[in-house]
């Protein structure tokens, strides 16, 4: 037994282990650091008062930075590797590298640029090259939408700094439009009845979070045409909820 205890000994003195060791033990810490951060900043970002974006790629770059000193104590505490010296030796071969990861340069690139200056942000109702949907999140390569259909998109980032970006009204606004036939009723009238019966059919579905307003836009022979608009507060209800509007009005625009 002590012959075994003196073996481990030896071991244990052994500079390489004493370095592995180590380096062990610092990268524990900064996979505990990473993990910490990554909660404190997923808290801080869904909170309602928070200025940044709730996009995932903030915090993977808070983690890249963390992971990327981490490492960089571990070479030079533990291996005795200058990061800096590294990083010039590596200056050909980087210039190599990042041409061959140029479109995901681009992403990234094209990611930081749309949450730090709030061009695109997580629940943002936009149309990008025909496809309509609601920002779920952006990451450090692609944006994600779900489109009324339910459908998930995925767009690269790249693609959309390029691309004729169209923000759209909130995807829980309503916009129910109408025509008016035969009717002796006045506009202000049918504007009252068209409000109040909305309403009622709308939050059968989902909670109304604007009341709804009515606005005529044109005078035919027949009689005339307008929109009710509206908001609900489950953005997936809204083609339910449009549904319900639309059979509820109907007696009343005829």
């Amino acid at each position: 037994m002590e012959a075994i205890f003196e073996q481990i000994k030896t071991v244990l003195s052994q500079e390489w282990v004493r370095d592995i060791f180590w380096a062990a033990v610092i990268i524990a810490v900064t996979a505990f650091v990473s993990h910490l951060a990554k909660k404190g900043l997923k808290t801080f970002l869904d909170w309602d008062n928070n200025p940044l974006p709730s996009s995932s790629i903030i915090i993977n770059i808070v983690r890249a930075v963390i992971w990327i000193v981490g490492g960089s104590i571990v070479l030079d505490s533990c291996f005795g590797i200058n990061p800096n010296a590294l990083v010039t030796a590596l200056g050909v071969g980087g210039i190599a590298i990042s041409l061959g990861f140029q479109d995901t340069l681009s992403n990234l690139i094209g990611g930081i640029q749309m949450t730090f200056m709030k061009i695109v942000q997580p629940g943002d109702n936009i149309d990008v090259g025909g496809d309509v949907g609601v920002v779920q999140d952006v990451t450090w390569r692609h944006t994600t939408i779900r489109t009324k259909l339910g459908e998930t998109v995925i767009i690269p980032n790249s693609v959309i700094s390029k691309t004729a970006l169209v923000k759209l009204p909130p995807a829980t606004q309503l916009k129910v439009p109408f025509a008016v036939t035969n009717s002796d009723r006045s506009m202000d009238e049918i504007a009252e009845a068209l409000k109040k019966t909305a309403q009622i059919a709308a939050e059968e579905v989902s909670p109304v979070t604007q009341e709804p307003a009515v606005f005529f836009s044109e005078i035919t022979e027949y009689g005339f045409r307008g929109s009710i608009v509206m908001r609900i507060e489950d953005a997936d209800k809204t083609g339910a909820a449009t549904d319900a509007v639309v059979r509820a009005i109907a007696h009343e625009t005829r």
